[in-house]
């Protein structure tokens, strides 16, 4: 501020208010700042535990990480894939090529 009222009582109160207002709006832009970063960090963390799972506690049930979750996966459709190939007559796509040969009446082309 170039210029002054000439009294120095009103000059030190403006001094003194755009201080007060610059701090409040420093505190402001910290405060969005931190509460931003704080979301990010609960985020993340949240994304963790789902990556590695979290143990059972007292009225919550354990829940698997992905890397476990995805082997139970892998387990349930080696115990389905003897379903897809032609095998001892018991498979199901042996029962779709006999369906085929019933309705058609010429056996499936070869995969």
């Amino acid at each position: 501020m170039s210029e002054s009222t000439g009294v120095p009582a009103v000059d030190g109160l403006v001094v003194w208010s755009l201080a007060a207002v610059a701090v409040c709006a420093g505190l402001g832009l910290l405060w969005r700042l931190v509460r931003g970063v704080r979301r990010i960090a609960t985020r993340v963390d949240d994304f963790v535990d789902d990556w590695n799972g979290v143990p059972p506690r007292p009225g919550v049930p354990e829940r698997k990480g992905v890397m476990e979750r995805l082997d139970g996966i892998e387990d349930r459709l080696t115990s389905v894939e003897h379903e897809l190939h032609p095998n001892s007559g018991q498979s199901l796509r042996d029962a779709v090529d006999r369906v085929d040969v019933a309705l058609n009446g010429s056996p499936p082309a070869p995969p």
